[in-house]
């Protein structure tokens, strides 16, 4: 309204505002305004807080915050409103109490909008405000309570129930549950009033704005204040109380008075019509006169919508119904009842109540009690119709589907029907006809449908039946005798003849049996569907008997007479109609059972007899057979007893059936044998009963008699003597051992049909074993055990002859059964037996598959068999670890697989297992807390085994710590055959043993975490365990070439954290250190390793080091274990104790002529040892040292070992060579200064009179030993070349002056001819690099030397020569001859050889196109024919060829753009690696070429598609996204290293990221690919199909061209090249080179912009400014620089030069060819040379080549004519 930017009305020159408005009114009226805009209210309430000047008084008694608030509550936005009712409650909490109470005059006017809002959650939200409001303001609120009460009442009966409990709990804060009759009757004229408006004034259009609101919304508004206007005037009724009630009475009869007040009934809403209904109902129950006055309205309105079915509505309308008939005296004068509402009432009976009968039918009852005799008469047809109509709605689709629905109608039938008859029980005509329809028409036809349906059967019927006549035979003694007596003889007569109808037929149905059966049962024992009765129902039942029989006072007792009773066999029924009528059904049931064979009466038998074992009936049974001829046996077993008529049948009869071999079902025949067993009459009896008639009957009938012994207590009683007994307990016995005689002879024998038999044998022996009855076994102790010594015979032979036979089904068997037992009987491990039949369990489950030959399945239930019995006998009864024991047997057995049998990994797992599965078994019972322990130290093997198992270790360990320089071992080496050894089959014994021990020591050592107490003194030898263990580990780990087994044993210990568990516990780590120490010093070797692991990870402090030795002198006199116990010390040790090292060993060196040669080398390794670990050492020892080597070498120079064989030398004279080169290498390092002329000499001439030696001996290098010594060689050759190459500063002015020059021109020589042929010599002498023996620490050794040769030497090798046939080459023979004898070696499989010969070929690469200039210059003067093309240096090549298609084989199955994960050091990995490193050479071979020859090169690669190739196998290689390790794969951040930012060492080491070692080269090969080869790769790139040309481009648009155009941006910066008459600029950050070309008045400005996938999109040039050219031929031009720099393999400065020189011929006056409008051709940089005679202009060789070939003419391009 006030909006500042609208059009205003002319002459209206201020904005209008509500504020000036208001202030005008108050002027000129005087008043001040209640609601601005809708009057003032006469109440004197204003409906806001006025905002207007001159209303002071009002606004002060108002917070300001509750201003804008109640401000906000008028707003017509839902969620304003509800965030301001939200924020008014939480003021109302908030404030204080004076602040709010300024509020209430404003609030009943708002209260009474927002409390009927058209948003839920709004209204929910005013009640909980409002409630706060009433805990403030507290007695306050009654002056304005008037105001509030009409809506509050309405709200308490809101349809959204959340708000309308919200309403209830504001009302019951406001006033206690006595005080609120009070409040309401204070405001009842005020309610009503709103009612009254809500009900007969108001619409929808009314209630709200038809402007503002929908008319869905208004609708939705209305009728939910209509419903709840209605449930408030019933709820205000009920408040109020009587007195009140007759005061309103008037204004109530006002209202009910209106027909739009009755018109409700017929509402479209259910909910409506539901709340009037109801409103009626407490209208009729609480002001019965006010309905009587408008009883014809009422009645034709209730009573005529008796057949509304809404599920809301039915309810309410029937309590209406009931309401009515009870006030309304004289209701049906309104209605009429046979033609208005009894009709809709059977139609409503017929449906089944329509799904509502739950709801319906408990009302029948009370309304036919009200109808009066005008409505029932004729009786007879009213009964008929309303039990027929009722009876029908049984078949209803929703009381088939509902137990519930069927289970109302049928108690609604039972208590009408019951209800009539004792209404009419007199003896009149007219009762007596009734009474018969009633039970012949009704009663009996339902049951007849229920005994053909099984809903009916297990529904509420047969119980009501069975009350009904409970009832009546008690009423057989009341006021009318005569008439029940007569109903129960009609009603018996004709349910006999119904169930005679049922059993006299032969192809009767079986659920009709089973329906007889089951009635007769309920009859004889209610209480077996006692629980379905509803007990609502019952009590109605007792009201209208009562009712009926006026003032018997017994007529309730018919109601708590089945529940009274309920679990008793007696029937209820005092009358012996039942056991007559049983009797008679069981001697018909027995002709069919006999003559006719008949299997469904022989059920039903067996279901009477289970309701009635009563001798009568047996009587019945047998009294037509003449038995005596067959019982004569059984009379003298049984005596007296074989004349009980029910063990007579038994005999006859059931005995005789069971034995039939043709019947399977032998359940209820079973149920037989114990209804005969309850005629006996003691225990004695039925003893003798069973052991007579089960001593031959089949196994699987004893079983099901078992079982139902077990889970009866009642069927337990009857055969208790039975099965304790001797008769059963032998034959279980036999039974036993048959089974496992039948097992043992094996599925392939004839008697497997005899195990097919005793297909219920072995549950049999199962049950009888496992079932307890009160802790004792279901049969006799003495049988269990008998039982149980015989199957651990029978495991323990089927175990040892598992080979001869399929043994499974026995095992199987077995182990059931002992799982059963184990698990169920206490203390069943007290028999010696049972414990055997464990142990025996347990070694099957501890030993692996492929010895026993078991299934997985039949492990895993001799598993759970074992882990139940050790269970058992640990928690149940404590056990010890002593000698015959199962856990010491146990653990002896374990000990001796560990020790004697060779085990596989997966045995050793199997083993491993079951020990852990014991382990934690016996931690976890608390009876007896030492029991691991003991068992532990039973399996822990003595000082002595540990010792043997050791020295059985493999003693290929030794040489990975040996090159490494860890450790000093000098004794005897073994021979080559035992380095040759590949691999082991099975795990040394040692492994095993520390594995078994390592997994449950821990589990007998608490966590540290863990504050349990442990007996420590049980495990005396616990840190020697431990150090075994961490001795096995340190083995694994120092294997190199580690078998496969001894691999996945490691990884299997790297699982089970057994290394971590070690050093973080300080029970298993006490006392370890100081015996590992104390076995180092006694042994060495692997001991000194395992140590120094130990301290590595432990770090204990410089003092417990210190105690462990002493002092320093007690490591001399030295010997080769205490040399490598102080190697490993020597980090840990002070500088002080490693000075008094030196010093001592200096001393024993200086006095070497007292020495051997081992005392001098152990003096010479400590003296390295300290030098090492950075000790300081004066200069004059190192010189004392020098001198006395170079005394050595005049006197003991065969300590030297030059020019001898080194394969015969033993490891101890090998090994004092190597501490010379250690100690001489270590002088190079760190003090060459010391070095004089003489020492230098002696140096350098040593070294290479060692290697010399080497060289010589190249067949002994499988010798580790022999491999240190050339190790250490190599690495002093490293040490000096590094030294001279690069010597630290002030260094080289202190050394002699010829010392340079002659390393230069002698020395470097003397060691590169030696290098050379001896790495080639290597893969010759050892050809497999698989094997154990091939040197591979020498190849890297002598590779990384090698890296330091100068190109020369190898230009000018030499090696023997080596040429290949047909092998075109323009290279000089040493340079082909060093190509053809290394190039082949770029694939053998040796990783370090394979990047030796790359690192050599990759210095002479460069020099190769040299030799190719001329020969292609001389080509291409003459070329007349196609462009020539020229093949890279052809070894090269051949590599390329015989790896393209093992590549293929290989990556064949990885589609483009997936990463193919190579495996390290395989066989794949080494043929893509050595075709990778060829490619990256024939890169850097291609990049040293000048431009004519690259182009050559290029239609070579083209042709035989070698490039292509690479490219589809480099997107198989590189990885999807090629970050470097260990970074965030967060690929938004710019400062990632990537495969393509970082490049690849190379080293010949193996390093960590062996893994990522193919990966990164093939991302170096793409790189160089782009960066050397673009146009190519373009070309490659634009001839791929959709999928892999957008693979390609996003890879390479994400993470190559970025850097590729950095670095191509930063090469024109810093280029040097510069060019005459043409400058080149370069834009980094725009990727934009411009090139500004001027001659004379020319001028010409070109801006080439690199693409964001640059290299693979096209390069666009750009004009810039140009002065003086035309336009055709600038358009020529750009298109020729836009045509060299896609087409041209270079660099853009490589472009810009072609494209220059183009342009300077064309300004010197040379034509463009006419084919390319271009003067220098694009590929071989040719002038126009050939020129057609006719026309006299000029072409290139190549462009007329291609016209000539494509027009498949000879004619001249321009003029047309025949060229020549």
């Amino acid at each position: 309204m006030g909006g500042k930017n609208k059009q205003r009305t002319k002459g209206n020159v201020r904005p209008s505002s509500s504020g000036r408005a208001a202030e005008l009114l108050a002027r000129e009226s005087g008043v001040v305004p209640g609601f601005v805009g809708f009057g003032i209210s006469t109440s004197n309430e204003p409906g806001y807080v006025p905002a207007i000047h001159g209303a002071e008084e009002i606004d002060n008694m108002v917070d300001a915050d509750f201003r804008l608030v109640l401000r906000k509550l008028s707003k017509r936005d839902a969620v304003t409103k509800l965030k301001a009712v939200q924020e008014f409650g939480a003021m109302c909490q908030e404030r204080e109490s004076d602040v709010v109470k300024g509020v209430l005059p404003y609030w009943p006017r708002i209260y009474c909008k927002i409390s009927v809002d058209h948003d839920r959650r709004v209204r929910e939200a005013t009640q909980q405000a409002f409630e706060q409001l009433i805990l403030k303001v507290k007695r306050n609120l009654a002056p304005y309570l008037k105001g509030i009460m009409g809506h509050w009442l309405i709200a308490q009966c809101d349809t959204y129930s959340p708000a309308a409990s919200a309403a209830s709990v504001a009302f019951q804060a406001a006033f206690p549950l006595n005080k609120q009759p009070e409040a309401l009757s204070f405001c009842r004229d005020e309610v009503l009033t709103v009612l009254q408006d809500n009900l007969l004034k108001e619409t929808a259009d009314t209630l709200s704005d038809p402007q503002s609101v929908t008319e869905e919304e208004r609708e939705a508004k209305y009728v939910r204040l209509l419903t709840s206007s209605l449930l408030a005037l019933k709820r205000l009724l009920t408040a109020l109380p009587q007195t009140d009630r007759e005061a309103v009475g008037e204004r109530l009869a006002n209202v009910i008075s209106q027909k739009k007040f009755w018109k409700y009934s017929k509402h479209k809403t259910p909910q409506v019509r539901g709340a009037f209904f109801e409103a009626v109902a407490a209208l009729c129950e609480l002001t019965p006169h006010l309905i009587q006055a408008e009883a014809a309205q009422a009645c034709t309105t209730v009573l005529l919508s008796i057949d509304d079915s809404d599920p809301v509505v039915l309810p309410p309308l029937w309590e209406a119904v009931l309401h009515i008939l009870s006030s309304v005296e004289d209701c049906w004068k309104h209605v009429n009842a046979k033609k208005g509402v009894l009709p809709k009432l059977w139609v409503l009976l017929k449906e089944g109540g329509r799904g509502l009968a739950t709801s319906l039918h408990p009302n029948l009852l009370p309304f036919i009690s009200q109808l009066p005799g005008e409505v029932t008469d004729p009786k007879l047809d009213f009964c008929r119709t309303f039990f027929s109509s009722t009876i029908q709605g049984l078949s209803s689709e929703r009381a088939v589907a509902s137990p519930s629905e069927c289970a109302a109608i049928v108690f609604a039938i039972m208590e009408c029907l019951r209800f009539l008859l004792i209404q009419n029980a007199g003896e009149e005509l007219e009762h007596r006809s009734l009474q018969t329809a009633l039970i012949t028409e009704h009663l009996l036809p339902l049951i007849d449908t229920a005994l053909a349906s099984p809903a009916l059967q297990s529904g509420p019927l047969f119980p009501q039946i069975t009350e009904m006549l409970v009832s009546w035979e008690k009423r057989t003694t009341g006021s009318e005798p005569n008439t029940f007596q007569r109903l129960l003889v009609d009603f018996w007569d004709g349910l006999g003849r119904l169930c005679v109808r049922y059993v006299d037929h032969e192809e009767t149905e079986q659920v009709g049996l089973e329906g007889v059966a089951s009635l007769l049962q309920i009859m004889q024992n209610p209480s077996v569907q006692g629980k379905r009765k509803k007990k609502a129902v019952k009590i109605c039942i007792a009201e209208q008997e009562s009712k009926g029989q006026g003032e018997d006072p017994s007529s309730g007792t018919p109601e708590t007479e089945p529940s009274e009773r309920q679990g008793k066999q007696d029937s209820p029924l005092r009358s012996s109609h039942l056991l007559e009528l049983v009797c008679q059904l069981a001697e018909l049931n027995m002709v069919y059972v006999c003559e006719r064979d008949s299997e469904r009466h022989l059920r039903f038998l067996a279901l009477l007899l289970h309701a009635f074992p009563k001798p009568q009936v047996f009587q019945v049974l047998v009294k037509s057979e003449d038995g005596k001829p067959e019982l004569g046996l059984a009379e003298a077993e049984l005596g007296t007893l074989s004349e009980n008529p029910a063990v007579c049948f038994l005999l006859q009869r059931v005995v005789v059936w069971l034995r039939q071999d043709d019947r399977k079902d032998t359940d209820f025949l079973v149920n037989m044998v114990f209804s005969v067993l309850q005629c006996c009459s003691s225990k004695a009896e039925q003893t003798l009963v069973l052991n007579h008639i089960t001593s031959d009957l089949k196994w699987g009938v004893i079983l099901q008699i078992i079982q139902k012994a077990g889970a009866d207590a009642g069927c337990f009683e009857l055969c208790e003597g039975w099965l304790r007994g001797s008769v059963l307990g032998e034959r279980l016995v036999c039974l036993a051992g048959e089974l496992c005689a039948v097992g043992l002879k094996g599925s392939s024998s004839p008697s497997s049909s005899l195990m097919s038999q005793h297909n219920h044998s072995w549950p049999l022996i199962s049950l009888a074993l496992s079932q307890q009855h009160n802790n004792e076994p279901l049969i006799g102790k003495v049988y269990v055990e008998q039982i149980i010594e015989r199957l651990h015979a029978t495991l323990s032979e089927a175990k040892d002859i598992s080979d001869a036979g399929n043994m499974e089904p026995l095992v199987s068997f077995i182990s059931d059964v002992a799982s059963n037992f184990f698990s169920s009987v206490r203390g069943c491990l007290l028999l010696a037996a049972t414990e055997d039949l464990l142990l025996t369990i347990f070694q099957l489950c501890a030993q692996d598959q492929t010895l026993t030959r078991l299934s997985d399945a039949l492990l895993q239930k001799l598993k759970l068999a074992y882990t139940a019995g050790v269970h058992s006998l640990v928690t149940q009864l404590g056990a010890g670890v002593t000698k015959g024991t199962f856990l010491h047997s146990a653990a002896i057995w374990i000990k001796n697989q560990l020790l004697t049998s060779p085990l596989n990994l997966k045995s050793l797992q199997v083993l491993v297992q079951a020990v852990t599965s014991l382990a934690e078994t016996l931690a976890s019972s608390q009876r007896n807390e030492c029991l691991l322990s003991q068992f532990i130290n039973c399996l822990t093997p003595t000082h002595k085994e540990w010792d043997s198992l050791r020295k059985a270790l493999p003693p290929q360990w030794v040489k990975q710590p040996l090159l490494c320089g860890r450790l000093q071992a000098n004794g005897e080496y073994p021979s080559m055959d035992v380095w040759k050894m590949k691999g082991l089959n099975r795990l040394p014994a040692h492994l095993c043993a520390s594995a078994v021990l390592g997994k449950i020591i821990f589990i007998a050592i608490p966590a540290e975490n863990q504050q349990e107490e442990t007996d420590t003194s049980e495990l005396p030898d616990l840190r020697h365990t431990v150090a075994e263990i961490l001795y096995a580990l340190q083995w694994c780990e120092e294997m190199e070439h580690c078998p496969a087994v001894v691999s996945e044993y490691r990884k299997m210990l790297q699982d089970w954290n057994i290394a971590e568990k070690t050093h973080g516990n300080s029970s298993a780590k006490a006392g370890v250190l100081e015996t590992l120490f104390t076995r180092s010093r006694e042994e060495g070797a692997l001991w000194s390793l395992t140590l120094a692991s130990f301290l590595q990870n432990s770090k204990p402090v410089a003092s417990v080091v210190k105690s462990l030795y002493g002092n320093v002198e007690s490591f001399y006199p030295l010997t080769e274990q205490s040399v490598n116990t102080v190697q490993v010390l020597c980090p840990s040790l002070a500088t002080e104790e490693r000075e008094a090292l030196i010093a001592l060993s200096i001393a024993e060196l200086l006095n070497w002529q007292e020495k051997e040669q081992d005392g001098v080398w152990a003096c010479l390794a400590v003296l390295h040892c300290c030098l090492q670990a950075e000790t300081p050492v004066e200069e004059e020892i190192l010189l004392a040292v020098i001198a006395t080597l170079l005394e050595w070498r005049n006197s003991k120079e065969e300590w030297f070992l030059f020019s001898s064989d080194l394969g015969k030398a033993s490891a101890a004279e090998l090994a004092l060579p190597v501490e010379m080169i250690r100690f001489l290498c270590w002088m190079v390092d760190h003090s060459p200064t010391v070095l004089g002329s003489t020492n230098w000499d002696f140096l350098l001439c040593s070294m290479l009179a060692w290697l010399e030696t080497a060289s010589e001996c190249s067949g002994a290098f499988w010798n580790p030993w022999v491999q240190q010594f050339v190790c250490a060689n190599c690495e002093l050759i490293v040490r000096l070349t590094e030294f001279f190459t690069a010597p630290p500063a002030g260094v080289a002015e202190q050394l002699p002056p010829e010392l340079s020059t002659e390393w230069q021109e002698f020395f470097v020589e003397g060691i590169h001819s030696l290098l050379l042929p001896l790495l080639v010599k290597i893969p010759v002498e050892f050809p497999e690099p698989d094997e154990p023996v091939f040197p591979l620490a020498v190849v890297v050794a002598v590779g990384e030397a090698l890296v330091y040769i100068p190109v020369q030497l190898l230009t000018n090798n030499k090696l023997p020569a080596r040429f290949v046939a047909d092998q075109k080459s323009s290279l000089p023979d040493a340079l082909q001859t060093l190509l053809n004898t290394l190039a082949p070696l770029l694939l053998f499989k040796a990783r370090p050889l394979q990047l030796a010969v790359y690192h050599l070929l990759h210095k002479v690469m460069p020099l190769l196109p040299e030799s190719d200039r001329e020969s292609a210059t001389a080509k291409s003067e003459d070329e007349d024919e196609e462009e020539p093309c020229l093949s890279p240096p052809a070894a090269i090549m051949s590599i390329l060829t015989a790896t393209e298609e093992l590549l293929e084989n290989i990556l064949g199955g990885v589609q483009v753009g997936e990463f193919a994960v190579v495996q390290p050091l395989s066989m794949e990995h080494c043929c893509i690696l050595g075709y990778l490193l060829a490619w990256k050479l024939l890169l850097t071979f291609f990049k040293a070429a000048p431009s004519q020859l690259r182009v050559q090169y290029s239609l070579y690669l083209k042709k035989t598609r070698a490039l292509h190739k690479l490219l589809l196998h480099l997107f198989r290689l590189m990885p999807e996204n090629p970050i470097l390790p260990g970074q965030s794969t967060d690929t938004a951040s710019k400062d990632h290293k990537s495969y393509f930012t970082e490049s690849l060492p190379l080293s010949l080491h193996q390093n960590k990221d062996l893994q990522c070692e193919v990966p990164h080269l093939a991302c170096s090969v793409y790189y160089g690919a782009l960066k050397d080869l673009p146009a190519m790769v373009r070309l490659w790139w634009n001839s791929q199909e959709k999928r892999v040309f957008s693979a390609v481009d996003k890879f390479t648009s994400k993470f190559v061209s970025s850097v590729l155009s950095l670095q191509e941006i930063s090469s024109v910066q810093s280029s040097t090249q510069t060019f005459e008459s043409m400058t080149v600029k370069a834009r980094s950050t725009t990727r934009e080179v411009i090139a500004t070309y001027s001659v004379d008045d020319i001028f010409i400005e070109l801006v080439i912009q690199l693409p964001q996938n640059y290299p693979l999109g096209s390069i666009t040039v750009e004009s810039g400014r140009r002065v003086g050219v035309a336009v055709q031929q600038w358009r020529n031009w750009m298109l020729q620089l836009s045509t060299y720099l896609t087409h041209q393999n270079g660099s853009i400065m490589e472009g810009l030069s072609l494209w220059k020189n183009n342009v300077d011929k064309r300004f010197e006056g040379v034509e463009d060819c006419m084919i390319c409008f271009s003067v220098i051709h694009g590929s071989n940089y040719s002038l126009p040379k050939k020129a057609c005679r006719t026309c006299k202009k000029k072409f290139h060789s190549a462009c007329l080549y291609k016209w000539f070939t494509s027009s498949n003419k000879s004619t001249c391009p321009l003029c047309r004519e025949t060229f020549f």
